[in-house]
C-alpha cells in the first residue's frame, strides 16, 4: 500500500521531466536550424571577397570560400593559429539573435600576398585575431585599424610596411600581442601606446622605429615579452621596465642606447630571456643579476661592463647560455660557472680576464671562449680530453705548455704577440677563398682553401702557418650551424662568379689573420655578395632580410653597419669589392668581421645574419725582400727532385741489366739445344743411324773411353 502511494505521488515529477525533456530536445533542434541557417554578415561578406581579391589569393585547403565563408572549419573548434592547411582562413562567431555570422579570426600568413592593407578591413569590426606576417605588404599601417577595438592579436611582421605607427593603435585596448616587427617603419613609438594596459606580448624588433622609449610604457605592468632589438632607440634603457614584475623575457641588443644597465632590473626575478647589447659612454656591472635565478639564456655582450664575474655563479642552476663577451670585465674566472651542470655554451672573450683556466668543467659546456683575455699558467687535461669547441686566441699562455699540452689546437704563436714565423718574416702576401676550396681568379690570384669546419668557438691554422681563421658566436637558438653558406646562383659584377658562391659566416666574430708578414703598407682586397637573402625584385619576405657589421683592419674600426646590399642598390648575388690600406708592423695583420647586433634576425630563417664574406687577397704595398715561401718548402722540393731523379736510374739501370742476362741465357739455352740434339744437318754433323754403325751398334770393344759430354768411340 506504501509501495502504490509512492507511485501515485511519483506521476506528477515524471509528467514534469517529460515535457522538460520535449522542450529542451526541440529547443536545440530549434537552434540548431538557426544556426545552420545562419550566414556572414552582408557588409563583412563584402569586405572579405575585396580582400582576398586584391591580394590575389583564395582559402586554404581546408576551408571552401566558394560558399559559404562562415561554415565547416569556420564555425567548428579546428584550431586557425598554426594549421598551415588553414591557411588563408577565418573563424567566425554566429550569434542566436539576428541570424548573421562575424569574422573573428583572419590569417594570411606567409602567402605571397603584395599590396597594401585594404581599408576593407575596417568592415571586419568584430575581430579579434588578425595575423598577416611573413607576406610583402608594402605602404604604411592603416590608422583606422585602432577602430577594430575587439583585437587581441594584431601580427604584422616581416612585411616591407613604410610610414610611423599610427597613434590610433593605443585604442585597441583589448589588445594582448602586438607585432610589427622586421618592417621599414621610422619615427617615435606614439605614446598612446602606453595605454595598452592589457599588453602582454610586443614584438618589434628590427621594426625601423627610434627615439626614446616613452614614459607612457610605464603602465605596461602586465607586460612578459618585449622584443626590441636593431632599432634607433636612444636615451636610456628605461628604471620603469623594472616595474614589469610579469616579464619573461626582454630583448634590447643593437640600439644606440647608452649605459648602464639599469639596477631595476634586478627586481624581474622571473626573467628566463635576457640580451641587453651595444651600450656606450657609460659602463655597467654584473650586481643587478645577483637575484635572477631563472634565467636560461643571459646576453650582455658588448655593454662597457666592468667589475668582476659574480663568485655565485653556481647556483644559477637553469642557465644554459651565457655571453659576457667584449666588455672590461677583470679578475679570475669562478670554477663554480664550468662546473654548471646546466651551461652548454659560454662566452668570455675580448675582456680582461687573468689567472687561469679553471681545471673542471661540465660535460655539458661544450662551447668555450676565452680569446682576447689575459690568461695564462698550464692549460687544464680537459681542453685535450674534452669534446668541447674551445677558442683560446690572444692569451698569455706560453709557447712551450701550447706545445706540449695541445698541439693539436695550433696556439702556440698565437698569443698576444702572434709570433708565427714573425721572427725572421717568412712572408709578403696571402689570398684565402672564405668557406670554400683552393681557386684561381680571373686575374691570375691562388685563393687557399678555407673549407674547414669551424664551431660557435673555434680557430684553424694552416699548415703554413701563413693564416689564420678564429669564428665566436652562437646563430640564435639556430642548431646544427656549419659556418658557411653555398648558393648555386649566378653571382653578377664580376668575372669569378664561383668565388662567391661560398662563403665563411659568423653569427659574431670572425677574425682572419695573415700571419709572419714583413712589415711595411699593403692594399686589403674584401671581397663580399649577399647570398643568403632572396632578390628584391622577387617581391617575396625571403627578400626582406638585412644584414648590418662592422669591418675592423688592424683593431681599427674603418666601417660601421656595412650593409652589402646598400652597396649594391639592394641587389643580392652582386659581388662587392672593398679595398683598403693597412700598415704592418708587429708581423701580423688583422681582418674582424663584427656583428653588433644589428640586422634582421631571421629571414630567411633562424640565424639569418652577422658577417659574411666571400674571399680575401692581401699585397705588399712595396717591394719585398722575403720568399714569401713556407719555411721547408725549397727543401723539400730540391730534396724531392734528387731522390726522384736517383731512384728513376736505378730502376732503370736494374731493368737493363736484368734484359741483358736474360738474352744472354736464353741465346746459351738455344746454342745447347741445337749442339745436343742435332735439330738440322750441319758440317761435321751426324745423324744417330750413322753413328750407330761406325761403332758397329756401339760395341765396348770401340770404346776409347769416358769424356765430358759421355763415351768415346773409335
Amino acid at each position: 500500500m506504501k509501495f502504490a502511494m509512492d507511485r501515485r505521488n511519483s506521476q506528477p515529477a515524471s509528467v514534469f521531466y517529460y515535457f522538460f525533456f520535449l522542450f529542451v530536445i526541440s529547443s536545440s533542434l530549434l537552434l540548431f536550424n538557426i544556426a545552420e541557417a545562419q550566414t556572414l554578415d552582408p557588409v563583412e561578406a563584402r569586405a572579405l571577397n575585396s580582400i582576398f581579391q586584391q591580394w590575389n589569393t583564395k582559402a586554404g585547403s581546408l576551408w571552401n570560400i566558394s560558399g559559404e565563408p562562415c561554415s565547416g572549419l569556420a564555425t567548428d573548434q579546428t584550431g586557425i593559429e598554426d594549421n598551415p592547411n588553414f591557411n588563408p582562413g577565418i573563424k567566425c562567431s554566429c550569434g542566436t539573435t539576428n541570424g548573421s555570422c562575424h569574422i573573428t579570426h583572419l590569417r594570411v600568413y606567409a602567402a605571397s600576398i603584395k599590396g597594401v592593407i585594404p581599408k576593407e578591413l575596417a568592415d571586419l569590426t568584430s575581430l579579434i585575431f588578425l595575423k598577416l606576417d611573413q607576406n610583402f605588404l608594402t605602404g604604411p599601417i592603416p590608422a583606422f585599424l585602432g577602430n577594430l577595438t575587439s583585437l587581441e592579436i594584431l601580427s604584422l611582421g616581416i612585411n616591407s610596411l613604410s610610414g610611423t605607427v599610427p597613434k590610433e593603435l593605443g585604442n585597441l585596448q583589448k589588445l594582448k600581442i602586438l607585432a610589427f616587427g622586421s618592417n621599414n617603419l621610422s619615427g617615435s613609438l606614439p605614446p598612446e601606446l602606453g595605454s595598452l594596459t592589457n599588453l602582454e606580448q610586443i614584438y618589434i624588433d628590427s621594426a625601423g622605429v627610434g627615439g626614446d622609449v616613452p614614459q607612457t610604457f610605464a603602465g605596461l605592468v602586465k607586460m612578459q615579452t618585449m622584443w626590441a632589438s636593431d632599432n634607433a632607440f636612444t636615451g636610456k634603457i628605461p628604471d620603469f621596465v623594472g616595474n614589469w614584475s610579469k616579464l619573461t623575457s626582454l630583448r634590447f641588443e643593437g640600439n644606440s642606447f647608452e649605459g648602464p644597465i639599469p639596477s631595476s632590473l634586478s627586481s624581474l626575478t622571473l626573467l628566463n630571456d635576457l640580451r641587453i647589447g651595444d651600450l656606450s659612454n657609460i659602463s655597467s656591472s654584473l650586481d643587478f643579476i645577483k637575484d635572477l635565478k631563472n634565467l636560461t639564456v643571459l646576453v650582455l655582450r658588448n655593454n662597457l661592463i666592468s667589475g668582476n664575474i659574480p663568485s655565485n655563479m653556481g647556483e644559477y642552476g637553469k642557465l644554459q647560455r651565457l655571453d659576457l663577451s667584449f666588455n672590461n670585465l677583470t679578475g679570475r674566472i669562478p670554477g663554480s660557472l664550468f662546473t654548471l651542470s646546466s651551461l652548454s655554451f659560454l662566452f668570455l672573450g675580448n675582456n680582461s680576464l687573468s689567472g687561469v683556466i679553471p681545471p673542471q668543467i661540465s660535460s655539458t659546456l661544450l662551447t668555450v671562449d676565452l680569446s682576447y683575455n689575459e690568461l695564462s699558467g698550464s692549460l687544464p687535461s680537459w681542453v685535450t680530453q674534452q669534446n668541447t669547441s674551445l677558442n683560446l686566441v690572444a692569451n698569455n699562455f706560453p709557447g712551450d705548455i701550447l706545445r706540449n699540452s695541445a698541439p693539436a689546437l695550433g696556439l702556440s704563436c698565437l698569443q698576444r704577440n702572434f709570433s708565427c714565423n714573425g721572427d725572421p718574416p717568412r712572408y709578403s702576401s696571402f689570398a684565402i677563398k672564405c668557406g670554400g676550396p683552393d681557386m684561381r681568379s680571373s686575374g691570375g690570384i691562388n685563393f687557399e682553401a678555407d673549407n674547414s669546419t669551424l664551431g660557435a668557438a673555434s680557430l684553424h691554422l694552416t699548415d703554413s702557418r701563413r693564416w689564420a681563421v678564429s669564428n665566436v658566436g652562437l646563430f640564435g637558438e639556430k642548431v646544427g650551424a656549419t659556418y658557411t653558406f653555398n648558393t648555386l646562383s649566378q653571382i653578377t659584377g664580376t668575372l669569378d662568379s664561383e668565388l662567391f658562391q661560398t662563403s665563411r659566416i659568423s653569427g659574431g666574430s670572425l677574425r682572419y689573420y695573415g700571419l709572419g708578414l714583413e712589415n711595411g703598407p699593403y692594399n686589403v682586397n674584401l671581397r663580399f655578395a649577399e647570398t643568403v637573402y632572396a632578390d628584391p625584385n622577387s617581391l617575396t619576405w625571403q627578400s626582406l632580410g638585412r644584414r648590418v657589421f662592422d669591418i675592423y683592419l688592424q683593431g681599427s674600426r674603418r666601417v660601421k653597419d656595412f650593409d652589402i646590399r646598400k652597396e649594391t642598390s639592394g641587389a643580392s648575388n652582386r659581388a662587392v669589392q672593398r679595398d683598403y690600406k693597412v700598415q704592418v708592423s708587429q708581423n701580423y695583420l688583422e681582418i674582424h668581421l663584427f656583428w653588433a647586433g644589428k640586422g634582421t634576425c631571421c629571414i630567411p630563417q633562424q640565424g639569418s645574419y652577422g658577417p659574411i664574406i666571400s674571399a680575401i687577397s692581401v699585397t705588399p704595398d712595396f717591394k719585398p725582400t722575403v720568399s714569401n715561401l713556407p719555411p721547408t718548402a725549397p727543401k723539400k722540393s730540391k730534396t724531392g727532385l734528387i731522390v726522384g731523379i736517383v731512384v728513376s736510374v736505378a730502376v732503370l739501370s736494374i731493368i737493363a741489366i736484368f734484359a741483358v742476362l736474360y738474352c744472354r741465357r736464353k741465346g746459351s739455352d738455344i746454342d745447347e739445344e741445337e749442339e745436343l740434339l742435332g735439330i738440322e744437318n750441319r758440317p761435321n754433323t751426324y745423324t744417330y743411324a750413322e753413328l750407330r754403325n761406325a761403332t758397329e751398334g756401339f760395341n765396348s770393344a770401340n770404346k776409347l773411353g769416358e769424356g765430358g759430354f759421355g763415351s768415346v768411340y773409335k
